[in-house]
């Protein structure tokens, strides 16, 4: 019986740890979809790699949104978004945090995007969301990324 019970516990275990990384996820609903957060900077760090690449992005002081953003033409992608909408409500972040993190799409939608290898030093700006009252960790889930002159459209595949 002992024996029995040992490996019953050992299966909740395993399957806790195989559980684990979806329940530690998050999707869009965890984020403020009605104000969308602009952010510019340099990245300090990059990680390109499955499920998603990150970056750690640099804001300089006094950050602004910049007066063309409402009028920056956006890629066609296959979700419903109203993108021109999202621009014109920009706002940059009311907290003071210096270094964002930056979640981008998975590395599959990436590649589909063709967006480059974004490299530390690099500089580029991001539309996204933060957690609803800019609460816990800074960190912003990229729905457009300007990159190189290009924008990308992250929130789904190319239309």
């Amino acid at each position: 019986m002992q024996r029995r019970q040992m490996m019953q516990a050992g299966g909740v275990l395993a399957l806790g740890s195989v559980l684990q990384p979806a329940f530690a996820h998050h999707g869009w609903s965890s984020f403020d979809q009605d104000r969308p957060i602009y952010l510019e900077g340099r990245a300090v760090a990059v990680t390109w790699r499955n499920p998603h690449a990150e970056l750690v992005l640099e804001v300089p002081d006094g950050l602004r949104v910049p007066a063309d953003l409402a009028g920056r033409e956006l890629p066609k992608q296959t979700a419903t978004v109203d993108g021109a909408a999202l621009l014109a409500k920009a706002v940059v972040p009311t907290r003071g945090d210096r270094r964002w993190t930056i979640e981008l799409a998975p590395m599959f939608r990436l590649g589909l995007w063709r967006v480059p290898e974004i490299r530390v030093g690099q500089t580029l700006s991001a539309l996204g969301f933060t957690f609803l009252g800019e609460k816990g960790d800074a960190l912003l889930r990229v729905e457009y990324l300007f990159l190189e002159g290009k924008a990308y459209g992250l929130r789904s595949s190319p239309a």
